[in-house]
């Protein structure tokens, strides 16, 4: 829920209740002071009709009457109820309506006198009702009613409670939507620094500064405080993307500097390997037996030059991926045209039958790829085919690998599917970072862990995707899907 409406709801419920306490409050004054000015009325008149009737009643207790003159008082209506005749009398403006109070037709539960407030015929009435006793036995014989009409108090009532309710709904809708319209104009600041840094981190932009030219306030503070974080995040920043083009730079450097020596390296064990190979086979066709220590020593020079060219060819691989990985984070940009698939999975096929491996090579069915075709750079696919299937002989040193191909959905998929040492689930999400390899494979496979992020960075720049399937001791499977760019008819 947005503050402002919080702040609106909330000053609303304030001002609905002190709009409840005061209606009610005004309410309830001019109620009581209408009733009370009646039963004081009605109070009086009452005792004084009550005087009259046990003043009359002393020598005829059967009859209960007043003076006639009480009757022609058209503001009161009065009604006497004689127990022991069961007959009533009434005011004349009583009789003249055809009205009759209510009362109690049994005498014993008539208690004190009191004010009740009826309805006779839709005619309101504020009745005040006084028992009349025997003076010899204290019995209740009849029962005096006062009333008043108050059908215009009542009126004057419903009317002020209509004018409060509605003025106190009117009141806060009003207030409501005012408030709601004050509330949005005095968070606007805070939406417009939002908005600032939304942009900001939308166009990763440090130098933005949020613009604001109101008074000093919590919102001014603010948005000083939100300046001079921006302000020391993009120094830092800066500092670090320089640190980073330098260790890029470097990277990269190092790595073309390196190539250089390592081939020369190459070079020159290939050539010793060739040149002492002839030699140690002449040496053997000599009549005259070498010594133990010379043969000795041979055995070492040999595995001496395949330490070295074997060293030279891993540290040669490892150059050439610190390359690749720099090149991507310069954020180079890959040549593409039309690849026709099929034509570049066949050689990948081919070449891949002469690599080194322990494992099977078994190429499955990749007919589904005929004809199709993506946007792409032909030889970082070969490449990233390469690494999934080298990757595929290093952790299969028994069993088999496959290459797949399926459709689906606008997807080419290219399955590289193996049946070695496998991985946990949680691994897998590790997979594709730099120099990560699992723990089960340290010290039983070579590698550097790039590979699989130079992977991950050919598939992301042809807009691809990847999929892994894989548990321990039963293999891995990875899903390679690229989006398909056309596709030609079969012939």
């Amino acid at each position: 829920m947005p503050i402002r409406l919080k702040l609106t709801l909330w000053y609303s419920g304030i001002l609905a209740f002190v709009l409840l306490i005061l209606s009610g409050s005004v309410y309830a004054f001019l109620y009581h002071n209408t009733y009370n000015e009646m039963k004081g009325k009605l109070q009086n008149q009452g005792q004084e009709l009550g005087q009259q009737i046990v003043q009359n009643s002393v020598f005829d207790p059967g009859r209960l009457q007043v003076n006639r003159s009480s009757y022609l008082q058209d503001e009161y209506y009065i009604q006497i109820y004689n127990y022991r005749t069961s007959e009533g009398q009434q005011s004349t403006g009583l009789a003249q309506r055809k009205l009759v109070f209510p009362y109690e037709k049994d005498p014993s539960k008539v208690g004190e006198a009191r004010f009740v407030k009826t309805v006779v015929s839709g005619n309101p009435f504020y009745i005040y009702e006084v028992p009349i006793q025997a003076t010899s036995t204290q019995q209740t014989v009849g029962l005096l009613q006062v009333g008043l009409f108050v059908g215009a108090q009542e009126n004057l009532l419903q009317q002020l409670r209509t004018i409060l309710v509605f003025s106190s709904i009117m009141g806060l809708l009003l207030a409501f939507s005012v408030g709601l319209i004050m509330a949005r104009q005095a968070l606007r600041p805070i939406e417009i620094v939002i908005q600032a840094a939304e942009q900001i981190d939308k166009g990763s932009d440090l130098r933005m500064r949020i613009a604001w030219d109101g008074p000093n306030d919590e919102l001014g503070r603010l948005t000083d405080t939100l300046n001079g974080m921006l302000g020391r995040m993009e120094r830092a920043y800066n500092e670090l993307d320089e640190a980073y083009d330098a260790q890029r730079r470097f990277v990269s450097d190092a790595s073309h500097e390196l190539r250089t020596p390592l081939t020369t390296i190459r070079g020159n064990i290939d050539l010793l390997e060739k040149m002492w190979t002839p030699a140690l086979e002449a040496e053997a066709g000599r009549s005259e037996p070498i010594s133990e220590q010379e043969a000795l020593r041979q055995e070492l020079s040999r595995e001496s030059m395949r330490d070295i060219g074997d060293e030279a060819r891993r540290m040669s691989r490892l150059v050439n991926d610190l390359l690749a990985l720099a090149r991507a984070d310069a954020g180079f940009v890959m040549e593409k045209q039309p690849v026709e698939l099929l034509p570049l999975l066949e050689d990948v096929v081919r070449r891949a039958a002469l690599l080194p491996r322990t494992a099977q090579w078994r190429p499955g069915d990749l007919s589904a790829l005929e004809g199709v075709g993506v946007v792409g750079n032909a030889d970082y696919l070969r490449q990233l085919m390469f690494i999934f299937i080298e990757n595929a002989f290093k952790y299969t040193p028994e069993g088999f690998v496959r290459l797949e191909a399926t459709l689906s959905g606008g997807q080419a998929g290219i399955l590289i599917r193996d049946t070695g040492l496998g991985m946990s689930p949680e691994q897998i999400p590790h997979i594709f970072e730099r120099f990560y390899r699992a723990d089960e494979s340290r010290g039983v496979t070579s590698g550097t862990g790039l590979g699989l992020s130079i992977a991950k960075w050919i598939i992301d720049e042809h807009g691809g995707s990847v999929e892994v399937h894989t548990s321990p001791g039963a293999g891995t499977t990875f899903t390679v899907w690229l989006p398909v760019a056309f596709s030609v008819p079969a012939r």
